[in-house]
């Protein structure tokens, strides 16, 4: 049997098919490469757990928004465990392309869920700190209202958490969703602020800082993130009736995964100067729609569940991007 990852030649996908074939299981990776971000980093990633992993790596490319093509993909396939990363990413691109969200996150979110569902597997999900909108109670929990999102891709995360509550109550499957904040490491995101700006200084070009620098982000290295996917994993939420991180009592918990301790964006971009031992030419923009302020994770949620306690900071994460960036880019 196998784990089935959508969104599988992504940044957390790739490392969390990594975790799980060193331990000798066995997945299957699905993702249409579309072209939001470079389609050759996807593909790289592909390649390097098929380097490492042969047979036990078995990748389709399908559109998981699409349930004919991806029922017909995996009809002849077993798993059994389902780890659904796949979406359309990104707060800013939401502003400007909405209609991607919608077929992604949500009409790809009820394929996958109807996956769930006809193999009456488990399944972990991605959601996003940005759920939390404009809340300006910190650090944010998993037991705030999150009524009030500033951005359509924060809007159609709620709205998968919601979906999901429902599919648990009505047919138990157990399930469990993520609020990642602010991931980073290596095979990152190119349209992501570490990369961004590594490429800038790199290059001799100006960065754009945001709201002048007032920002604050709980930074989380994508080592500490894949630990906890892993734990949620291996235990799917019980369907006992008790209530449960995020308030189901249904077998559906939502939890909060992140570093717990806040960071200025200041300290992050002087880090990465650091390590690339250029400074930064910055270039300061106000704030951006749909983007918030600052970030902060509590996560005793999962740490008491299930025991998850991130350990990496920014001052040795950050360098480990900057070295896979020169590494993978021949600087």
């Amino acid at each position: 049997m196998a784990t089935l990852i959508s969104g599988g030649a992504g940044f957390i996908a790739f490392h969390l098919a990594h975790r799980l074939l060193s331990r000798g299981e066995s997945v299957i990776l699905i993702d249409d490469l579309n072209d939001y971000y470079s389609t050759v980093l996807k593909q790289d990633r592909i390649s390097n757990l098929i380097e490492n992993y042969g047979e036990n790596v078995k990748f389709l490319q399908v559109n998981f928004a699409d349930h004919e093509q991806l029922t017909a993909a995996l009809i002849n396939l077993s798993y059994n465990k389902i780890c659904h990363l796949g979406a359309q990413a990104g707060v800013r691109y939401s502003i400007t392309n909405p209609r991607a969200y919608i077929q992604s996150n949500l009409v790809g979110h009820l394929n996958m869920l109807e996956l769930a569902r006809e193999r009456s597997v488990p399944m972990v999900y991605a959601s996003s700190s940005s759920v939390y909108g404009s809340n300006d109670k910190l650090p944010f929990s998993v037991e705030d209202r999150v009524d009030h999102p500033l951005s359509l891709y924060a809007a159609t995360k709620k709205a998968d958490e919601l979906m999901s509550e429902t599919y648990a109550h009505l047919y138990r499957i157990p399930l469990t969703g993520l609020r990642f904040f602010t991931v980073y490491g290596p095979w990152g995101r190119p349209d992501m602020a570490m990369w961004l700006f590594t490429k800038a200084i790199f290059e001799g070009s100006p960065i754009k800082v945001f709201n002048g620098g007032d920002m604050r982000r709980d930074f989380t290295y994508v080592d500490d993130i894949v630990s906890g996917v892993v734990a949620c994993l291996d235990n799917p939420p019980p369907d006992d009736g008790q209530p449960k991180a995020g308030g189901s009592s249904g077998p559906h918990r939502i939890y909060n995964i992140g570093n717990s301790h806040t960071e200025e964006l200041t300290d992050m971009i002087a880090i990465i100067e650091a390590a690339c031992g250029k400074a930064a030419v910055r270039e300061m923009y106000p704030m951006q729609d749909g983007d918030v302020r600052e970030t902060f994770a509590d996560i005793s949620a999962i740490s008491r569940d299930l025991g998850f306690e991130p350990t990496t900071k920014i001052d040795t994460g950050v360098p480990r991007f900057v070295e896979w960036y020169r590494s993978y880019n021949g600087i």
